[in-house]
């Protein structure tokens, strides 16, 4: 029995048995949803991050600021877009990374595509997906991430924005917190490597358990009480202005994407097209109004106008193109 049949029976047995409900009312639904996805939810959150934060001590910061750094753009944006999947990004991080990048010599452009990619392609982000979705939709969510922010990073290197950067970035020094260099040293050994990983992944699940807890609160308070007619009437397959709409209601909220990706599953079973729930996912994670307000600190309002405004047509493309691919 693979572990996820056992959590499905498990909280099917825990909403009929402890609680004496039936899974098919309103209120056992939602408690079902919640007592598969939230163990199912953390036990691919700790082996992806485990994984992955295992490989990061193979990418150390100051290690990757130097290997980008003189990188022009094109391959420098692919580059940068792969470096984001493996650096989960938050909105405390942006600044910082932001000035570091810059200032150790990566173009404008090259950052913008590691700034994009990361809040969107990170471990959490493919975890959460690969088990709410599976592998294909996993699979083409990253890779249209990913060719958005190389696409979004080269527009706004050709239109050599730099000047329209807050001019306090090019006068002071980048400070890093710098991890242990010697953990990018290729001969230490692979069990030093993996306990670094396991604390990664401990910090990780610290931080976004209870983004994930809640938002599958949510997510369950949808699958369980709202009408899947009103839903669909509103944001379905028949209404042709349904992605930009979901885009717009996403951009002011705030969640990262642990907390938002249940929600998504919720009103994917609800009968929403994917392509727009991800769209909707997109704009939460990439395009939130608080995360907007930090970078301001950086960019001038005509860059960060430019920025919203390709990475808006940009997630809006990308939910038609996925709702014409996955019919």
């Amino acid at each position: 029995m693979n572990p996820f049949t056992l959590f499905d029976w498990l909280s099917r047995w825990i909403v009929t048995n402890l609680f004496g409900l039936s899974v098919e009312s309103h209120f056992g639904a939602s408690l079902q949803f919640f007592f598969y996805d939230v163990p199912k939810v953390m036990l691919l959150l700790l082996v992806i991050s485990f994984t992955v934060g295992t490989l990061q001590t193979w990418l150390q910061p100051e290690n990757v600021r130097r290997w980008l750094g003189g990188r022009r753009n094109f391959f420098g944006n692919i580059l940068t877009a792969g470096v984001g999947i493996f650096t989960p990004f938050c909105s405390c991080s942006a600044v910082p990374l932001f000035i570091g990048f810059l200032k150790g010599g990566v173009p404008l452009g090259v950052t913008f595509s590691y700034l994009i990619a990361a809040p969107m392609v990170n471990e959490v982000a493919m975890a959460l997906l690969w088990g709410l979705f599976g592998f294909k939709v996993t699979a083409i969510y990253v890779a249209f991430g990913v060719t958005l922010a190389i696409i979004g990073g080269i527009t706004i290197g050709l239109l050599r924005l730099e000047k329209w950067v807050e001019p306090f970035i090019w006068e002071i020094q980048a400070s890093f917190d710098d991890a242990d260099s010697s953990a990018a040293n290729p001969g230490i050994p692979l069990r030093v490597r993996m306990r670094e990983g396991w604390k990664s992944s401990r910090e990780i699940f610290k931080t976004v358990w209870p983004y994930i807890v809640g938002g599958i609160g949510v997510g369950a308070g949808i699958h369980g009480y709202v009408p899947q007619d009103l839903i669909v009437r509103w944001a379905g397959p028949r209404n042709p202005f349904a992605v930009p709409i979901a885009v717009m209601i996403g951009v002011p909220l705030y969640a990262n994407v642990a907390g938002v990706l249940p929600i998504t599953e919720a009103l994917v079973n609800k009968g929403l097209p994917l392509g727009t729930v991800l769209s909707f996912t997109m704009a939460v994670t990439a395009l939130s109004l608080p995360e907007m307000i930090i970078l301001r600190k950086v960019l001038r309002p005509r860059l960060l106008g430019t920025f919203i405004a390709l990475m808006t047509a940009g997630i809006i493309g990308v939910g038609y193109l996925f709702n014409a691919l996955m019919r």
